[in-house]
């Protein structure tokens, strides 16, 4: 049940309407698991730096974790239970111009208070191309990039993301807006 705080139009949300400690909720699984504590990336210095361009002029590319749609592999629909045969476990690139039929059953994510119903959630190709239009961004990509979400920091810091950057690079980007699912 929402309450109105008195003699304001602030609406509190229901007291059990909290952040989902998905942090918690991952560690607790690994070590269920057998595994050490899961250690988080987190890093001093974050490598990111200025955009040298306006993002009115930028090219821009869409990096997503979603996974392509693999139709031997189950089901991988809007609420699909957790799927791991729809893992992929390289870096893939497809053409931005079309919408790709991307999923996120390969995921954990909390599929009680959301759903996957919404492509946008986790592929806002459609919404980027929307501010092309508008003149807030400058260009897509000509390809956007998957990038996988196979458990190992040591593989993305030396494989995926090295190839991500060099798709970026030969796509001639100047940022990218990363999605994960």
């Amino acid at each position: 049940m929402t309450t109105t705080a008195p003699e304001t139009k602030t609406v509190f949300a229901a007291e059990h309407d909290v952040p989902i400690p998905y942090m918690q909720r991952t560690r607790d699984y690994y070590r269920a698991l057998g595994f050490s504590p899961y250690r988080w990336a987190h890093f001093v210095d974050v490598p990111f730096t200025p955009l040298r361009t306006p993002l009115t002029r930028a090219r821009v590319a869409l990096i997503t974790t979603a996974a392509p749609f693999q139709p031997e592999v189950g089901d991988q629909g809007p609420g699909a239970p957790y799927n791991a045969a729809a893992k992929f476990y390289k870096v893939y690139s497809v053409p931005a111009e079309s919408m790709p039929d991307l999923r996120i059953s390969h995921v954990g994510y909390d599929r009680l208070h959301t759903s996957a119903e919404d492509i946008s959630t986790y592929l806002p190709l459609a919404r980027l191309k929307e501010a092309v239009a508008a003149g807030r961004i400058g260009a897509l990509g000509p390809r956007l990039h998957g990038a996988p979400t196979n458990r190992s920091q040591r593989v993305t810091i030396e494989i995926d993301n090295p190839e991500l950057l060099r798709r970026c690079r030969e796509d001639g980007v100047d940022a990218a807006v990363l999605v994960p699912s």
